[in-house]
């Protein structure tokens, strides 16, 4: 259950001649996907009212538009259904006019969505890059000379120079003091994770208290720990994921340093979920760190839509990517860390970059007087740094608006794809992540929930219908979502409530396909998280494709095709 999507498991694959299909949904130009099929899904789209072609003729007595010609949810005219649906929306969240700047935006840096038919849905595998943020990063390169950091020509020096800015402006965005933290460029979240795992101080005695809700890049850790003899400890879930602050703060309170000579002792806390969208109050660090651990926060999920002050939650160290935050450069992520704490970890190796001196043949190192030169290895990214900068400051114009945005928006799908049901009455689709309680009324309010929805697809008889195959139809759709575990094994198992399954079933070299064949399916969600372009058209075509599979005529022959497209491994039949 790591980052597999769903495959399916039967062990032969079917293989045929591959037939497309051709499906229009409304407000997704481009999505029609051409077909030599005899059997056209656009007929039984057209039984239904609700599905209406873009080219549908206009109505002799069309609806006004919108008040203001930027909150159109489509860059040129929309058709009829959508804007009766966009009507309604406002009419329900008024508070969304609020967020309008984000509609310029996706007008001016994401025009490709609408030009190319995308809906993409995937914020929290990686969000899309702005146009701008591309545009003005080229010209910088294409005027300027740029060169490896550990010389002192000009063009390195530029490139250092850019490298301290960037550092400068990761402190700024995340309000931490120069004089107590500083900034380490790593490949990702994941790589600055790994850099406080192997370089942290366990030994027998230590602790290191985690969230089952967590990703495998926080649960890697323990493999640090467990080696050099400290006590992994769990902090157990709740149905929807996360924890309790109460049992978390009872873990924590039996598993602390004994003393101040005591082994070191390290939490690590999960900001929100990736998979089950909880979010885990920051207040705990203040906790454990009156209890005398060091505090670790991964803030990959959280920091995209979420305002992060460590100067109100001096957490020891944190993680990001900053792909995750907007999109362009991917390769390069970042520990921000307390100086203090930096000094308490121990590189288990040194390479080009973390030394000034190294003895050879011999044992003698004398290490950067730099600390954040100690902990990253080799060259930086240098020529991506300055995009760093540029995209830290691109998103700090915008996010303040974000939450009451995706709050409107994650309300709406909620309450859509919750209300849809099968002609047998059964639910279309089952929601098993945690939902927000709290409706954002004004900008700068935070949500109380991430922006993603984590679930399952339900066939007429109630029982679940092949991820696999769901995202198939979806692609069809040049709809971009996911399916699987997403890296997070613990909050997946919670999810889907199979716990003592991984108990009994998994062993040593076990894979995902026989740990699927144990439980006797397909295993993982389809996940859908909204970020900073998504807008109601993203939000609707959710909707309308839940629809399509709630359609017998529709879903039986997005089945066929299933079947029969080349390359498919086969799921469980609806």
């Amino acid at each position: 259950m790591g980052n597999a999507p769903s495959t399916g498991h039967q062990p032969q694959i079917i293989v045929r001649k591959r037939s497309a299909i051709r499906l229009s949904l409304p407000c997704t130009s481009g999505a029609s996907i051409d077909s030599n099929s005899d059997r056209s899904l656009d007929s039984l789209v057209n039984e239904k009212s609700r599905y209406i072609e873009r080219d549908e003729p206009p109505r002799e007595n069309p609806p006004p538009p919108p008040s203001f010609a930027v909150y159109a949810p489509t860059k040129d005219t929309i058709n009829n259904a959508a804007s009766d649906a966009y009507q309604e929306f406002l009419s329900s969240f008024p508070e969304y006019r609020l967020t309008w700047i984000l509609d310029s935006l996706r007008r001016s840096d994401y025009g490709r969505l609408e030009t190319t038919g995308e809906t993409y849905l995937d914020y929290m595998g990686g969000a899309i890059y702005p146009e701008s943020l591309v545009r003005v990063h080229t010209e910088f390169l294409t005027r300027s000379v740029l060169g490896n950091t550990h010389s002192v020509n000009n063009s390195s020096k530029l490139s250092l120079k850019c490298a301290d800015e960037a550092r400068a402006t990761v402190l700024s965005f995340f309000r931490a003091s120069s004089d107590k933290y500083t900034v380490i460029f790593t490949a990702n979240a994941t790589g600055a994770l790994k850099l406080v795992g192997e370089s942290y101080p366990f030994a027998g005695g230590s602790s290191y208290v985690l969230s089952c809700d967590s990703h495998n890049s926080v649960n890697g850790i323990r493999e640090y720990a467990a080696y050099r003899g400290a006590r992994v400890c769990y902090i157990p879930p709740t149905s929807t994921g996360g924890f309790e602050p109460s049992l978390a703060k009872n873990l924590l309170l039996r598993n602390r340093p004994r003393s101040k000579n005591s082994a070191p002792c390290l939490f690590a806390l999960t900001g929100q979920s990736n998979i089950s969208n909880t979010k885990n109050s920051l207040s705990i660090i203040e906790y454990a760190t009156s209890l005398g651990y060091h505090t670790l926060l991964d803030a990959a999920a959280l920091a995209p839509t979420s305002s992060i002050s460590l100067s109100e939650f001096p957490v020891d160290a944190m993680a990001v990517s900053f792909y995750k935050l907007f999109g362009f450069p991917t390769g390069v992520g970042a520990l921000i860390v307390k100086k203090s704490f930096l000094e308490r970890l121990k590189r288990p190796w040194f390479a080009g970059g973390n030394v000034e001196i190294v003895q050879v043949p011999g044992t003698i190192v004398t290490r950067s007087h730099e600390l954040h030169e100690q902990f990253e290895d080799g060259t930086i990214n240098y020529l991506t740094l300055p995009a760093v900068t540029d995209g830290l400051r691109f998103l700090s114009a915008y996010l303040p608006f974000l939450p009451l945005r995706l709050s409107c928006l994650m309300h709406y799908l909620v309450s859509s794809l919750s209300k849809l049901r099968h002609d047998t009455g059964t639910p279309v689709v089952r929601i098993l992540s945690a939902t927000p309680s709290k409706r954002l009324k004004s900008v700068g309010e935070q949500s109380d929930t991430g922006s993603l929805i984590s679930m399952i697809f339900l066939d007429p008889s109630g029982e679940t219908i092949s991820n696999s195959f769901i995202e198939y139809s979806a692609s069809k759709l040049n709809i971009s979502l996911r399916t699987g575990c997403m890296c997070n094994p613990g909050g997946a198992a919670t999810l889907l409530g199979i716990e003592e399954d991984m108990e009994k079933h998994l062993h040593e070299g076990v894979s995902l396909n026989d740990f699927e064949r144990a439980v006797g399916r397909e295993l993982g969600v389809v996940r859908i998280s909204l970020g900073l372009a998504s807008n109601f058209q993203d939000a609707w075509t959710v909707a309308r494709f839940a629809e399509l599979i709630a359609v017998e005529k529709t879903r039986n022959i997005l089945w066929e095709h299933y079947m029969n497209d080349s390359g498919v491994q086969i799921g469980q039949a609806i």
